[in-house]
């Protein structure tokens, strides 16, 4: 499961955040692997992780969006 939001932080630098919640019965290689599938194929990098009690990892991913500008 996942969501995605933009967020500007800084002027004219612009992220997009992807939420993904992964249960307590994926192994920590498993998430591992699939965090490193969307890292290189999606252009992903790694913004906040938080494991909860029950074991549930929730990830935030972060990407720079890239506005092209248009020259006269």
């Amino acid at each position: 499961m996942s969501r995605s939001h933009r967020l500007q932080l800084n002027r004219g630098v612009e992220w997009e955040f992807d939420k993904v919640t992964f249960s307590r019965e994926f192994s920590r290689n498993v998430v591992t692997k699939l965090l490193v599938e969307r890292a290189e194929h999606g252009g992903w990098e790694l913004d906040r992780v938080r494991i909860t009690a029950d074991g549930t990892r929730r990830v935030i991913l972060r990407r720079r969006i890239i506005r092209a500008v248009r020259t006269a």
